[in-house]
Formats: C-alpha cells, structure tokens, sequence
C-alpha cells in the first residue's frame, strides 16, 4: 500500500468514493506541480507513519470520550 491508497481509504468513509477520488486526485496534481517548480525528486510518504498516526488519533479521542462517561484511563 502507498500513502495515497491509505489516505483514499480513510476519506472513503467520511466523504464517499467520489468525493475521496477527487481529494486524491488534487493531492498527486499539487505533488506533480511541486515536482516540477522545484525540480527535486519525489519522496513518498511512509504509510506505517501515516497509519501510526491515525491509531494514536484514535486512541486519544476514545479515552477522551471515557473520561467524558466517568471512567478512570
């Protein structure tokens, strides 16, 4: 998996699959204009990053929600 094929997957359940399709295709338009203007190589996001990232989001929205309902984290 890439980095944009985790991004698709985690729009898809917020915004529908066209919508998470044209996010995706503006984000690889941005990164072909940088590519050019700044003449540098491409550099791909790590998806491991992006998904540690995502999990530790998670995890402090859920014990935020516990300590809403009462309970000791």
């Amino acid at each position: 998996g890439t980095y944009l094929r985790a991004k698709f997957d985690s729009l898809v359940g917020r915004m529908g699959k066209k919508k998470a399709l044209l996010v995706i295709g503006h984000k690889i338009l941005c990164a072909a204009y940088h590519l050019l203007t700044t003449r540098l190589p491409y550099q791909s996001f790590a998806v491991e990053k992006f998904e540690q990232q995502r999990r530790d989001k998670r995890i402090m929205y859920l014990q935020k929600e516990l300590k809403g309902l009462g309970v000791m984290v």
